[in-house]
């Protein structure tokens, strides 16, 4: 640090702790700590940490094979968890050789999708039909009225297209996509923490939940929306990286080596292109062209990036770092975001765009030739867009409307301690039968019900507690981070509390609530400069109840997968009334 008068070195105009503002003082006795003080590129793009000596040579490692391993880890592991997921995932993804739950509808209309461009009305015999003549089933011509945009029956459909129309094919893409993500998770966490050993540990919890299995073994929309949401929170945690290292390599270097704070570098430094940007924006849009409620996401996740463009500036020394940020950050980050997602949207509707408008085409495509041919926007607006809007605004009434009663809704505040799972599917086979053993007394049960792994989630409802703590009190980005994806998937449902809405909706928010277990354990574990006895006692904590969790998953494997088991297994596995 220089000893000059003009030094840019602001730390040294921070008050010292006994003159910090009453509310710092009071939020100490809630474990507040004030920023950490060193080289501002610490701050700024943390190291990764590494495994001690002491591990390797616990385990009889040689150094140099233990620097190796450290080195690799990054990929490996996160690599190794993700072969478990996928053998899991893929293990007779076909069975049950049924159309289970809404699959009856998204399969078909993807089908209809990559052969026609827009959805179709199907015979209500179509599914047995299709599964006994194999898939091989003309599409039908007239055009069905469908609330969910495109893109998520497009992957379906994608599967269909490469290994047919059969349980196999219309499961395979969510099959894939769910795989992917518990290695997006393992590599989010992993640069969340600074710790490959984190990042792996919330691919794993991912890997081991019941509700993400079910869901990536099944032809619904809500995991594909899940996959879109996580690798956006994904780019905008790997171009916060790229924008701060930037930021510190624009910062001086003191004549002790550590980069300093610059107050006018820090409000005035351009950080060049920045393609993750652009990347989360298209993300976003496959987000919200699976499902509408991914535009909720896209907006916390909007907010999420400018607040860290803030938050760099300030660490950087910005005295204004607000003021900064609406000069140099604040338009470019809206043009590379939200331009790009709602072009991905309408991008999504390319089919039904090019459908014919005579009657022929899509559902609404020829209303503005027919009923909207009189309206005011007529001279405005070509008709395509005007049938478009349309439709959107019958789906919107649609959404906001829907109450009809359904045995399995539930309402968002029993979601976070999975009290109302849905059955995808059930059977009652008679002994001897679609597996159930010969020697059975009574008939078995075979059922495919989306239920999260209890255990998990209900730690996490704890760890959930942990981040906000986290958050609030110690400022930590990742806890703020970690809760803004659980708020953003989650949060807005609780509008609609008189819509029927289901359990498995919350699949878009599991990753998150994965990482905010993570960082439980981690803190459980202990920091690396804690004592031996102190970390092998958390360790131990930790590793007991992530076992744990582990047993709980293989304990419910059988109504997962619509394995039949007696009806007295089926029932101990019912462990709360409002499962069955």
């Amino acid at each position: 640090m220089t000893s000059t008068a003009s030094s840019t070195d602001t730390r040294q105009e921070q008050p010292p702790q006994d003159q910090q503002p009453s509310w710092q003082q009071r939020l100490r006795r809630f474990g507040y700590t004030a920023r950490p003080g060193g080289d501002v590129r610490d701050r700024l793009v943390p190291p990764y940490t590494k495994p001690s000596g002491r591990l390797w040579t616990a385990l009889g490692v040689p150094p140099s094979l233990g620097e190796r391993i450290t080195r690799w880890s990054g990929w490996g592991g996160p690599l190794l968890v993700t072969l478990l997921a996928g053998v899991l995932r893929f293990w007779d993804l076909g069975s049950p050789r049924k159309v289970i739950f809404d699959e009856t509808y998204y399969a078909k209309d993807a089908w209809a999708l990559v052969h026609r461009g827009f959805e179709v009305d199907w015979d209500k015999a179509a599914d047995k039909l299709i599964l006994s003549s194999g898939g091989d089933v003309s599409v039908p011509i007239e055009a069905a009225y469908v609330v969910h945009p495109p893109v998520g029956k497009y992957v379906i459909g994608l599967g269909e297209l490469l290994f047919g129309f059969d349980p196999f094919g219309w499961r395979f893409m969510t099959a894939l996509l769910g795989t992917l993500s518990v290695l997006m998770l393992c590599r989010i966490g992993r640069r969340l923490f600074r710790s490959t050993f984190l990042g792996c540990l919330a691919g794993v919890l991912m890997a081991v939940d019941g509700l993400h299995f079910v869901m990536s073994r099944t032809a619904l929309l809500d995991g594909v929306l899940m996959f879109f949401v996580l690798a956006a929170f994904g780019c905008l945690v790997v171009d916060r990286d790229r924008a701060r290292e930037k930021l510190a390599a624009a910062l001086p270097v003191g004549t002790d080596g550590r980069i300093l704070p610059h107050a006018r570098i820090a409000e005035t430094a351009r950080l060049g292109l920045r393609p993750w940007r652009p990347a989360a924006g298209l993300m976003l849009g496959l987000a919200f062209a699976t499902k509408w409620s991914g535009l909720y996401i896209m907006a916390a996740f909007c907010v999420m990036a400018v607040l860290w463009d803030v938050g760099a500036r300030r660490t950087a020394g910005a005295r204004g770092p607000v003021r900064a940020v609406v000069r140099r950050d604040l338009g470019w980050a809206f043009l590379s975001t939200v331009p790009v997602a709602l072009a991905t949207y309408l991008a999504s509707w390319i089919g039904w765009f090019r459908s014919p408008d005579d009657g022929s085409g899509g559902y609404y495509r020829e209303w503005a030739v027919n009923d909207g041919k009189d309206s005011a926007w007529s001279w405005l607006f070509p008709d395509w867009w005007r049938s478009f809007w349309h439709y959107e605004n019958q789906v919107y009434e649609f959404h906001v409307g829907l109450s009809s009663p359904h045995p399995y809704e539930s309402n968002p505040w029993s979601w976070i301690v999975v009290g109302r799972p849905v059955s995808f599917f059930y059977e009652s086979p008679a002994p001897g039968t679609a597996g159930c053993p010969a020697d059975t007394a009574e008939k078995c049960a075979r059922e495919v019900l989306a239920l999260g792994t209890p255990l998990l989630w209900w730690v996490g409802c704890f760890a959930l507690l942990y981040v906000l703590w986290r958050w609030f009190f110690r400022r930590d980005w990742r806890a703020g981070a970690i809760a803004c994806g659980i708020a953003a998937g989650y949060l807005p449902w609780f509008f609609y509390q008189e819509r029927t809405i289901f359990f498995f909706y919350s699949v878009v928010f599991l990753p998150f609530l994965c990482l905010a277990v993570a960082m439980l354990l981690g803190a459980l574990i202990g920091p690396p400069r804690a004592g031996d006895t102190r970390r092998v006692a958390g360790a131990t904590a930790a590793g007991v109840l992530t076992l744990l969790i582990v047993w709980n998953f293989i304990y419910f494997w059988p109504i997962y997968t619509g394995t039949a088991i007696p009806i007295d297994d089926w029932r101990a596995r019912m462990w709360l009334d409002t499962w069955v």
